[in-house]
């Protein structure tokens, strides 16, 4: 139960990026406030841990980096650019269907009526919860929340099937270090070098990487290899509660009473498919 809620702290603080971006960081800088988040504190933890990749993980670090952050924030910051933010939330919420699907295939792990309903609620509730009515589509947008969606699922269900020989700390550095090179070269062609930076703007950046870096990788890297995918998934969902939260408590938006049940579905949701995993239902791997 305690490895559930302390990967939870990671998709919760990764909800107060948005706050972050807007209130605190230079605009139109989302690939950068990425790269910054993901590449200083992959070199520290390579740097405090002292170890590098050996032998087939370092083919195996790049891939996963990529999925979990080069190719990832990429999209998600594209779908952003394109999409109302509740599409673009409510389309990054079919995740854990995708995780669900992908363990099936590379985990021989089954779906459950379970998780597949607990999916389809978890959809359901963040639209409730983000999405307005007056939302337009963008067939570019949706493409690229949708394969921010099956990277992240897909580096969840890979990094559960490779079981990592080397303490956390130094595997969640590797995966930063490859996921931020793998962005510098999109942040620069799209964004160029970034302007003068206030104290706020430091100030902004050193949160997104000493809080939403390092440690909420590394506590969701713990969670991906003690959990259950369809387990670590899940509390993805807490990121658009979490920035819902925020929203109406430090920036004063509106919060409605649908917007509330919307919450409640998806807090139920998490809840259902946090429940202890049957023997029939755990990974080949793990037994």
């Amino acid at each position: 139960m305690l490895s559930k809620w302390v990967t939870a702290f990671a998709p919760a603080v990764w909800g107060t990026t948005y706050y972050v971006t807007t209130e605190h960081l230079p605009p139109d800088r989302p690939l950068l406030a990425g790269l910054l988040r993901a590449l200083p504190a992959g070199l520290l933890l390579v740097a405090v841990t002292r170890r590098l990749p050996s032998g087939e993980w370092w083919w195996r670090s790049l891939v996963l980096g990529t999925l979990n952050i080069g190719v990832f924030l990429p999209l998600l910051f594209l779908a952003a650019y394109r999409l109302p933010g509740g599409v673009a939330a409510t389309v990054g919420a079919v995740q854990p269907l995708l995780v669900a699907g992908l363990a099936v295939v590379l985990l021989g792990q089954r779906v459950t009526a379970r998780v597949a309903l607990a999916g389809l609620a978890g959809v359901a509730g963040v639209a409730l919860l983000v999405l307005r009515a007056d939302a337009r589509l963008d067939a570019v947008g949706v493409a690229a929340a949708l394969g921010g969606a099956v990277s992240m699922a897909a580096g969840v269900v890979l990094g559960k099937r490779w079981a990592a020989p080397a303490p956390l700390p130094a595997v969640t550095g590797w995966q930063l270090v490859a996921g931020g090179v793998v962005l510098l070269p999109v942040a620069l062609l799209v964004e160029g070098l970034p302007p003068a930076l206030t104290a706020e703007n430091v100030g902004g950046f050193a949160y997104l990487g000493l809080v939403g870096g390092a440690p909420a990788y590394a506590l969701w890297f713990r969670g991906v290899r003690e959990l259950a995918a369809t387990q670590v998934t899940f509390l993805g969902l807490l990121s658009p509660v979490v920035a819902t939260a925020v929203g109406w408590l430090a920036l004063g938006q509106g919060f409605t009473a649908w917007q509330a049940v919307g919450a409640a579905v998806v807090l139920g949701a998490l809840v259902v498919a946090q429940r202890r995993v049957a023997p029939r239902e755990r990974t080949a791997v793990g037994r």
